[in-house]
């Protein structure tokens, strides 16, 4: 019985599921150990292996959650600050939300992995996030995903029915970001110059009115263009110029690596920044500086100027 082509839908479940990749890989695990040791009691004719993987996996991930606070982004933990020099202290004891590293699974559902969408999902209990999950990503019908959950077709069509509604309410969770749109890829082109230009003007230009710029592990965010553009002249104020960017992509959004300029030469890796482009504009920048993070993404600490050369 093989398990091993599941593995990768199955990491992007568990991460829908608890907001954290490195959990879900550790999920994925225990969820494939499980099925191992389970693999003599499997019924073929009663659920497919996939079916029945997710089973497991769901239950795992319900245990896992039990008792547990939600994921957040600083967004959502309170009003948008107003300083832009305001110290940053970062808050490690709040398990924030993580990005999902594209490149290290081939999983073709990431338009619903979108950060804003996560983290609205963390919201939701447990039991309506699954099965949200189950019935709207994966189409598992209502009678499947009963037979997963321990429950009920008619407590599954009730718990979706919730979750649609909690998740009206998300705002720019339901942006949809697609990072090879060619609109998408000028925007990003553009930004990146700006950035290793240190030219906020360029940068701002770039931004919508409404711009969220926020930065986990540091529970601050900022609201507005204006404000948007203040911290950025502190970070280069701050950090210098002569920037160093790698684009990549996260959670099925365009994203980049920012390596700040060291006094003796080459760069150091800073910060992991995934854009949310609307309207040819970027709408939100969520940066990351865990190095966790940097880890998931397989991201040098350190790089020379000459190995920035990539295609614009």
């Amino acid at each position: 019985m093989e398990f091993e082509p599941y593995r990768g839908e199955l990491v992007a479940y568990c991460y829908r599921m608890v907001g954290s990749f490195h959990e879900a890989e550790d999920l994925v695990q225990e969820t494939m150990l499980r099925a191992w040791k389970a693999r003599d009691r499997y019924d073929r004719t009663r659920a497919s292996v996939r079916t029945w993987l997710y089973r497991i996996a769901a239950n795992v991930c319900l245990s896992a959650l039990e008792g547990r606070a939600r994921r957040p982004l600083p967004s959502g933990l309170g009003a948008p600050g107003g300083d832009p020099w305001v110290p940053l202290t970062p808050a490690f004891d709040i398990p924030w939300l993580q990005p999902f590293p594209d490149a290290r699974y081939d999983t073709e559902m990431r338009a619903d992995m979108r950060l804003a969408l996560v983290a609205a999902m963390q919201v939701l209990p447990p039991r309506q996030r699954a099965v949200l999950v189950l019935r709207e990503v994966l189409e598992f019908s209502a009678a499947e995903v009963a037979v997963q959950l321990g429950t009920t077709v008619t407590a599954v069509n009730s718990a979706l029915q919730r979750a649609r509604g909690a998740l009206a309410d998300a705002g720019d969770a339901g942006e949809v970001n697609e990072p090879d749109d060619p609109g998408v890829r000028a925007v990003i082109g553009r930004y990146v110059r700006a950035f290793e230009a240190a030219d906020v003007p360029a940068l701002v230009r770039l931004l919508t009115d409404e711009a969220v710029l926020e930065m986990p592990p540091v529970p601050l965010w900022y609201r507005g263009s204006r404000d948007y553009g203040l911290f950025m002249r502190r970070v280069f104020e701050t950090r210098g110029t002569g920037w160093g960017i790698r684009q990549l992509t996260a959670n099925g959004q365009p994203a980049l690596a920012a390596y700040a300029p060291e006094p003796g030469g080459g760069h150091r890796l800073h910060t992991l920044q995934v854009f949310t482009v609307t309207g040819g504009r970027v709408a939100r920048n969520v940066v990351f500086a865990d190095p966790r993070v940097f880890e998931a993404f397989d991201l040098p600490e350190r790089i020379s100027a000459g190995e920035f050369r990539q295609p614009r």
